[in-house]
């Protein structure tokens, strides 16, 4: 089996090899147009009958790829490292070098279909991966540090609900609730719901979680907070009994510590970074939206290209292997 696999890769490198030398010398004739292009495809088809991929908008493709990666010492050491399917997929929707470097290394470290892939593109994994306002580096084992890292969002998008002007959290709860199968595809494609209002007892005493969420790759509780204002320091405490209680009562002892989402409808960063330093359980807090649209300061949220590079070599140098 292992044979096998090796083989399957080597196949993999030679066969982009063959497009990478291809795009190369398409690219040194700047004279040639689509005509010899679509002249080329045949040929290939006719010199190569048994492989797939000759195609006249693959070979552009392959154009594409060599100016893509060429001369870039962070991308061209990548190119054997996933199939030719993904790296279509990744010149396509990544806008830059070192977003497209994040999701060739997590292919490959995690092993993603074309279909994870995708989704993990789509709902922004990128981003998520470097602006997310946790602590999980200091909280979560090394185990599933980069999976938690990656499951969690800065901000949900919860255009589905229908609420009025002056709703509440129990509202908002209810519409969620009501919209189960939307709020999980945008809480991520491995949440399961366990339930809302969940109750925790402790002495004669009852407490309730908004909403209880488990997650099947990070096999873990997870405790959901609704809050329809900004984002306050008291809300952490809050979410640290939660995780006490659920870690001593109610998770299996197959199950990863409980790990707690705090949604608030806005959020001061600052406030959220200094609130979470203390903190030795793992809890996040992102923002949510009711309308499709993403934050004004988006971009400007991003750390600088020397942070990004430093922070991608810490993940992916880790022993955390799968996603």
């Amino acid at each position: 089996m292992i044979l096998w696999k090796i083989d399957l890769k080597s196949v993999n490198v030679e066969l982009i090899n063959l497009y990478w030398e291809i795009g190369m010398a398409i690219n040194s004739k700047a004279s040639w147009g689509k005509s010899i292009v679509v002249k080329l495809s045949k040929e290939l088809q006719n010199e190569f009958p048994g492989i797939k991929g000759f195609s006249v908008s693959n070979i552009w493709n392959m154009v594409k790829f060599y100016k893509t990666y060429n001369g870039d010492e962070k991308l061209q050491p990548l190119v054997g490292e996933i199939s030719w399917t993904k790296h279509v997929l990744i010149m396509e929707k990544c806008k830059d070098s070192q977003m497209r470097e994040f999701y060739i290394l997590a292919t490959k470290k995690f092993g993603w279909s074309k279909n994870v892939l995708i989704h993990q593109i789509e709902t922004n994994a990128y981003e998520r991966f470097l602006i997310n306002q946790t602590n999980y580096d200091e909280t979560i084992s090394n185990e599933i540090k980069n999976r938690a890292s990656i499951a969690v969002k800065d901000e949900y998008i919860f255009d589905f609900l229908d609420l009025s002007e002056n709703y509440s959290e129990k509202e908002m709860e209810f519409e969620l609730v009501k919209n189960i199968r939307k709020f999980l595809l945008e809480m991520g494609s491995q949440f399961t719901f366990i339930g809302n209002q969940y109750k925790l007892e402790l002495g004669d005493k009852e407490y309730f979680i908004d909403l209880l969420l488990f997650h099947r790759q990070l096999k873990c509780l997870v405790a959901i907070e609704l809050k329809i204002g900004e984002f306050i320091p008291e809300y952490k405490g809050k979410m640290e009994f939660y995780l006490e209680i659920l870690n001593d009562k109610v998770k299996l002892p197959d199950e990863n510590d409980s790990i707690g989402i705090i949604i608030c409808k806005e959020k001061n960063r600052t406030v959220v970074e200094y609130s979470l330093r203390s903190s030795k359980l793992p809890i996040c807090v992102a923002s949510y939206e009711t309308s499709s649209k993403l934050p004004k300061d988006y971009e400007n949220l991003l750390p600088s290209n020397e942070e990004i590079a430093g922070k991608m070599d810490y993940f992916f140098k880790s022993k955390d292997k799968n996603l």
